[in-house]
């Protein structure tokens, strides 16, 4: 590269400007080539630029491209396996046990790989709320990557407060180096290996931003209901009255769109805690799918992709105009774009707020058979939050096709989830009652028939029911006991056809859709027997019935 040819990079006499005290050597890296210490924003466009890592598109956001991975390697992920953890953490499909030699043999040869190589350093924070909040450093190879660290996490607010940062949590980000897995034991070259003893997460062989992202939601997952704070994969906003409303769901059903509402405040879009105190963002930036993105449907989220700062992953772009096709999948269906919160202009400064009214579960159903809104009972919320049940939508994980896959990915995140799923479940269950909470169902899926017959739900008749439910005005219309899932449906909701809010009156033929929807009952029963041994009797019956 230019750097090893004597060529100064353009941040070269900068690098150390904003140095911590707490060096790299305290991680294992030595011999380093130059290290670039909290670059802002404009260094590093001119890095990324210089070490060709990415262009500039029309109107300034920094275009990049994620390589062979442009979603997440959910099946690379381990856990570092060892004495103080063992016991606490949920081991299985998600959480894989990873040895400690493994783990420093492995950490070794990435600080040996890096000898006389550049990094770059981010010191941020996990946590808009000071007293949870962790402070986590991002060391990585690229350039981009340090940005998107700079852009998903929060920033310290001055030079000393950087310079005296200590890390207690630091992901060591090094795309080009690949695991061995005959010598390492992983499945690929790919590897996302978390250590809770060492407060170290290494990533390699990938260079998706998510990784890095949610390394860290992994571990707040673990660390933060030990201290009775619930930690949610949600978005969150908030009405004018204070009212906060979370959004759960996987990526792909509309948590980040439905929570950017241009009348409420966004507190964030992904990962929040809900403490004794109220609901705090635990990032400091948004992390939004942008394929088709719609400046109707989804403005505020459109303005973002037109702005410097922003980073685009795996957009189309015209090579000489620069102008973004955000239609374009022919590269990746899992187009993202991340930016700071403050982007969005309805923002909420502080990224905090009291504790919610409503909760809204969302799932994305390619059955076709779940009502567009229901109203559901704590229990009932319970056992949807641990059934976690959608579609995942192309390209949000690799090696998924084209069609929508039916799944349950328990507390709507299961890979991101250390703890077993009730001793989150029973944390969300008290806060719940504690503070009188009203929960909803809503499906952001299909209607009239199942994928591919069927169409999906009109995300204006989604936006009406919501803030409906929001305002209170749907827990005054009359509703009907659903024969399935025991959940209420609302019979009438101004703005929206009666036909749509009953997905029966939408099917041609009610037979076919009656046995649709047994179908995914039993799906429902057949998954929650996982679950059935750690998990209260009231908990089981509030789940659907079969019926005949």
């Amino acid at each position: 590269m230019k750097q090893h040819l004597g060529i100064k990079s353009p941040a070269f006499s900068q690098a150390g400007e904003a140095a911590g005290d707490f060096k790299l050597s305290n991680h294992g890296l030595k011999n380093l080539n130059r290290v670039y210490w909290n670059l802002p924003e404009p260094s590093l466009y001119e890095e990324v630029i210089f070490r060709g890592e990415g262009h500039i598109a029309s109107n300034g956001p920094l275009i990049v491209n994620t390589g062979k991975h442009t979603a997440r390697a959910a099946n690379d992920k381990f856990v570092v396996k060892e004495e103080s953890t063992a016991d606490k953490i949920w081991w299985g499909q998600y959480n894989r046990p990873f040895s400690q030699d493994k783990f420093n043999a492995l950490l070794n040869r990435m600080a040996a790989f890096l000898q006389d190589r550049d990094v770059f350093v981010q010191d941020c924070y996990a946590g808009a709320d000071p007293e949870y909040r962790l402070p986590v450093r991002i060391i990585t190879e690229y350039a981009w990557h340090n940005l998107f660290a700079r852009n998903m996490f929060i920033q310290p607010r001055t030079m000393e407060e950087m310079r005296r940062h200590i890390p207690e949590f630091t992901v060591l980000a090094v795309p080009s180096f690949q695991a061995s897995p005959a010598i390492d034991d992983t499945g690929s070259g790919t590897f996302i290996v978390l250590n809770f003893a060492q407060r170290m997460v290494l990533i390699g062989g990938t260079g998706y931003g998510g990784e890095i992202k949610k390394s860290i939601f992994t571990v707040m997952n673990y660390l933060l209901p030990l201290r009775e704070v619930m930690s949610m994969h949600c978005s969150a906003n908030v009405g004018t009255d204070g009212d906060v409303a979370l959004f759960f769901g996987l990526s792909g059903t509309g948590k980040t769109t439905l929570s950017a509402d241009p009348q409420r405040k966004l507190i964030g879009d992904d990962e929040h805690g809900w403490s004794d105190e109220g609901i705090f963002n635990i990032e400091g930036g948004c992390y939004a799918k942008v394929i088709r993105l719609s400046s109707q449907a989804e403005p505020e989220i459109f303005a973002c992709t037109r702005k410097f700062g922003t980073i685009l992953e795996n957009v189309i772009y015209d090579p000489y105009s620069r102008n973004l096709d955000l239609d374009d999948d022919s590269f990746t269906e899992n187009t993202r774009a991340s930016y700071p919160l403050e982007f969005i202009e309805n923002a909420l400064p502080g990224k905090k707020a009291g504790h919610p009214k409503n909760i809204i579960l969302l799932t994305c159903d390619a059955s076709g058979v779940m009502p567009p809104i229901s109203r559901l009972t704590p229990d009932q919320a319970i056992y949807h939050f641990i059934s976690g049940y959608t579609s995942k939508v192309s390209g949000t994980e690799i090696d998924l096709g084209l069609e929508p896959e039916i799944t349950f990915s328990t507390c709507f995140g299961a890979p991101f989830m250390v703890h077993h799923p009730y001793y989150y479940a029973a944390l969300l269950k008290s806060k719940i009652i504690k503070h009188d909470v009203d929960c909803w169902l809503v499906n952001t899926g299909w209607t009239g028939g199942p994928y591919g017959i069927g169409k999906r739900i009109s995300i204006h008749y989604t936006r009406t029911l919501l803030n409906a439910a929001l305002s209170g005005k749907l827990k005054e219309v009359e509703y009907e006991t659903d024969k399935v899932f025991g959940f209420q449906i609302p019979k009438k909701c101004e703005g929206v056809p009666d036909k749509v809010l009953n997905p029966v009156n939408t099917w041609p033929d009610k037979n076919r859709y009656a046995s649709k929807y047994n179908q995914l009952a039993s799906q429902f029963i057949e998954n929650f027997k996982k679950f059935a041994d750690g998990c209260p009797a009231e908990i089981i019956a509030a789940g659907p019935k079969r019926i005949t």
